[in-house]
């Protein structure tokens, strides 16, 4: 028999709104690593879902030009600006509670949801920025080499490396930050971001110190891991990982020519994605080709020419390091030396703070007659991020040691 039933819990959900929003943010942030060095900027309320970062070109230097002749006076110099623009973007979930499980333990559920929700969210804004910074075009190829599938074994992160970005970022007068998270002073310093397996082969490098044993040492940043040559580390589990989209086997030949190309049935998500991407790059064996569509019920490749092939012919891609054997590639890293300002990151309002959004039971009306559903959202109402000074912000690209 169906109960139409509402817990007092219920009723007093907007009450414990503000510890269930704490809850999802102290989560959320502990995720945010790559958020946390952008240059702040909001769009006021009702203008738009677009921001125009403005900067000014920087004069030329010219002794000939600005050397002053007695009594003449020069041409005067013309201002010059160059923009960068950001959309913003809403990103979201929820979870729904059933009435059933409302009678045991709501107050617990809502808490581990928005637990939950924040990690989730945390994720998804860390990704989003990560990603924009990596969209700078100054790139630097661990070891010497000049392009990405050029990356063995041998090309991991060292202090080395770090020491070019720093003299790069010198050389482009990438301004350095002087603050920490909380405002205080600190001495001038880039910002390097690694993942785990980047700070595992730094520590084998005899030149790294660790924070404890600086001399002085300054309150650290959540998450940082040390400070050398100018440069504050800080660790991410999120940090850019550059994988081999693709590489799987056929699993049937093919009796004549055609478009069609049957793949063994163990794909993940991603690599689903990237099939199901028309005009994606695909090779087959040596031959290069285009994707057309992918049946994720049949795991049907189809490609823009006819092919033939046998069983356990290899489909893949060349979009990570070099290849390891046969047609598998390294696995490629990306550390970010970056100084202040380097990028921005947006919202509207100061709505990108994340909220959390509790329904409960029967406040859809008709829509839920016998009061079984609630939900459980979070929120992130308009977020951004985008490279403001290429130059500032130097991708080094490398492997890891096993």
């Amino acid at each position: 028999m169906a109960i139409n039933t509402t817990l007092n819990t219920l009723e007093n959900t907007y009450f414990n709104k503000q510890f269930y929003d704490k809850k999802l943010l102290e989560t959320a942030k502990t995720r945010l690593v790559h958020a946390s060095f952008g240059q702040k900027r909001s769009i006021p309320r009702h203008g738009g879902k677009r921001v125009e970062f403005r900067k000014y070109e920087l004069f030329t230097p010219d002794v000939e030009s600005l050397t002053l002749e007695e009594g003449v006076t020069p041409n005067g110099q013309s201002l010059t600006q160059s923009n960068v623009e950001a959309e913003v973007s809403q990103y979201g979930a929820y979870v729904e509670v059933s009435d059933l499980l409302d009678l045991t333990a709501y107050d617990e559920v809502l808490a581990d949801s928005a637990e939950l929700l924040g990690e989730q969210l945390g994720t998804v804004i860390e990704w989003v920025t990560r990603d924009a910074m990596c969209a700078t075009t100054n790139v630097q190829y661990a070891n010497g080499h000049d392009y990405r599938d050029e990356l063995d074994g041998s090309a991991v992160l060292t202090v080395d490396e770090i020491r070019k970005a720093v003299r790069t970022l010198k050389k482009n007068k990438a301004r350095m930050f002087t603050s920490a998270e909380d405002g205080s002073v600190r001495r001038p310093h880039f910002v390097c971001i690694c993942s785990p397996d980047a700070t595992y082969d730094l520590q084998n490098d005899p030149l790294w110190q660790d924070v404890s044993k600086y001399s002085n040492a300054e309150q650290i940043y959540s998450g940082e891991i040390g400070r050398l040559f100018g440069v504050v580390f800080v660790e991410s589990t999120e940090a850019k990982v550059y994988r081999q989209s693709v590489c799987q086997l056929v699993r049937q030949a093919s009796a004549t020519s055609t478009h069609a190309i049957p793949l063994r049935t163990f794909l993940t998500e991603d690599q689903i994605r990237y099939l199901s991407t028309p005009d994606n790059p695909i090779f087959l064996n040596e031959q290069e080709l285009t994707i057309r569509s992918f049946d994720r019920e049949t795991c049907t490749l189809t490609v823009d020419e006819s092919v033939t092939y046998s069983v356990g012919a290899t489909v893949w891609t060349n979009d990570a390091g070099a290849f390891i054997d046969g047609k598998h590639q390294y696995d490629v890293h990306a550390t970010l030396v970056f100084g202040a300002d380097a990028y921005g990151v947006i919202d509207v309002d100061g709505s990108g703070t994340m909220e959390t959004i509790i329904k409960p039971h029967g406040s859809e009306g008709s829509g839920d007659p016998l009061n079984q559903r609630a939900t459980v959202g979070a929120k992130v109402a308009a977020y951004a991020a985008k490279v403001l000074n290429p130059l500032w912000i130097v991708r080094i690209e490398h492997t890891v040691s096993k």
